[in-house]
């Protein structure tokens, strides 16, 4: 009798239990960080695929059948488009492996600290870009191409890179700008989830 109680009582918390060990990865932050590290893999491999779409897109818009000056300067233009993406990919593949560590297991506060850190993240990639690529458009469509820098532009699919002489200082300072407020933010939303994690632990 008393065997098939405990043969009862097993059969019930397997009921009851089963989807403990889902509840456990959902809980303990797992469900929020290793998904978030294989999307900035992702977004690491696509940093190093969009030189090449961009050099597609020249061709495909026909850059090499145009005026000597706009080949030159779009190869000048591209390589610092490549080095962007080189450097992107391994911003995004260096946050990849830190985005795991953001909270702890017994933390409360799990998927805050996750999405700051994405926030951190996209800013320093998009302030990097403007800094870097931005600057280096603006600079030498406007010094080779003057007022034509608007077609190579269109021409590389970056036609919201502006040129001019503002614009060569407005880049960087932009870059840095974007940089600086996502960290602020992210730091906004990772202080608050701290401080809730520590009150609730003491």
């Amino acid at each position: 009798m008393s065997r098939k109680i405990k043969k009862g009582n097993n059969m019930d918390n397997k009921f009851f239990t089963f989807i403990k060990p889902y509840l456990s990865f959902i809980d303990n932050g797992d469900l929020y960080r290793k998904p978030f590290s294989w999307l900035y893999a992702l977004l690491a491999i696509i940093n190093l695929i969009v030189p090449i779409f961009v050099f597609y897109q020249a061709v495909d818009n026909d850059i090499f059948d145009t005026p000597a000056k706009f080949v030159i300067v779009f190869l000048l233009v591209w390589l610092i488009i490549a080095f962007a993406g080189w450097l992107s990919f391994q911003l995004w593949w260096d946050r990849k492996s830190k985005v795991i560590s953001t909270s702890n297991v017994g933390d409360e506060f799990v998927a805050t600290p996750v999405f700051s850190h994405l926030i951190q993240t996209i800013g320093e990639w998009l302030g990097t870009w403007i800094g870097i690529v931005g600057f280096s458009v603006a600079l030498l469509t406007t010094l080779i191409l003057g007022d034509e820098g608007y077609y190579l532009s269109e021409a590389l699919g970056l036609a919201f890179m502006e040129t001019g002489f503002l614009f060569i200082i407005l880049m960087p300072v932009y870059g840095f700008l974007i940089i600086v407020a996502a960290r602020f933010l992210a730091e906004q939303f990772r202080a608050l989830s701290s401080i809730a994690n520590n009150t609730r632990k003491n």
